[in-house]
C-alpha cells in the first residue's frame, strides 16, 4: 500500500477539484468547504478502506458525494442558489452586464440545483470538473451508458428551461416556467 504521506500528498492536489464537485453539488462555496473538509476528514480516518490499485480521486469524489447526501437527509436542505439581493452591490468595469451575468449564473445554480440528484452529479463532473464519460462512470461506479444518458437528460432539461419548451420527451425542469 502506499505510503500515508503519499496519499496525503495526492489529496491536497485533489482540493481544487474536489471544492469544484462540491460548489456544483451545494450551490454554494461556503458549503462546498464544509463539505469537502467532512470529506478528507472522513477519508484520512479511513485511509485504510482505500485499495491500492484504485483511483484515489474516484474514491474521493464518492466520498463527497456521500457526504452531501447524508448532510441533505440530516438538514432537510432546500435552500435556493443565489441571492438576487446581493445583485444591487455589485460594482465593475461595466456594472449591467456584470449584474446581468451575476442573475443569469444564478438562474442556471436554480436550475441545476432543481435537477434529480443523479444528473446533477454527473453533470457536475463531466461539465464542471471535466471529467471524461469514462472517469465519471468510474468515479460513480455506474456503466458509462448510464453517465451518457443522465448527462443528456440533465443538458436537455437545462436547454429547454433557458430556451423554452422543445418537442422533447423529457419535459422541462420542475418548477420552471409553465
Amino acid at each position: 500500500m502506499k505510503q500515508e504521506q503519499e496519499i496525503k500528498k495526492e489529496l491536497v492536489a485533489l482540493l481544487p477539484r474536489l471544492r469544484r464537485f462540491a460548489t456544483a453539488l451545494t450551490g454554494t462555496q461556503h458549503e462546498a468547504d464544509d463539505v469537502v473538509q467532512a470529506a478528507c476528514e472522513r477519508a484520512l480516518t479511513r485511509l485504510d478502506q482505500w485499495r491500492e490499485g484504485t483511483r484515489l480521486d474516484s474514491w474521493m469524489f464518492r466520498i463527497v458525494q456521500t457526504v452531501w447526501i447524508d448532510r441533505c437527509r440530516a438538514e432537510k436542505l432546500r435552500r435556493p442558489a443565489g441571492d438576487l439581493d446581493s445583485v444591487a452591490s455589485i460594482s465593475g468595469e461595466d456594472g449591467r452586464a456584470v449584474a446581468e451575468s451575476r442573475i443569469e449564473l444564478a438562474r442556471v445554480r436554480k436550475l441545476i440545483a432543481r435537477l434529480p440528484e443523479e444528473q446533477r452529479t454527473v453533470l457536475s463532473l463531466v461539465s464542471i470538473d471535466g471529467c471524461s464519460y469514462r472517469q465519471a462512470a468510474e468515479s460513480l461506479n455506474i456503466p458509462i451508458g448510464t453517465v451518457m444518458s443522465r448527462l443528456a437528460r440533465a443538458r436537455r432539461a437545462l436547454a429547454e428551461a433557458l430556451n423554452g419548451p422543445t418537442n422533447s420527451p423529457w419535459g422541462k425542469v420542475a418548477g420552471e416556467g409553465a
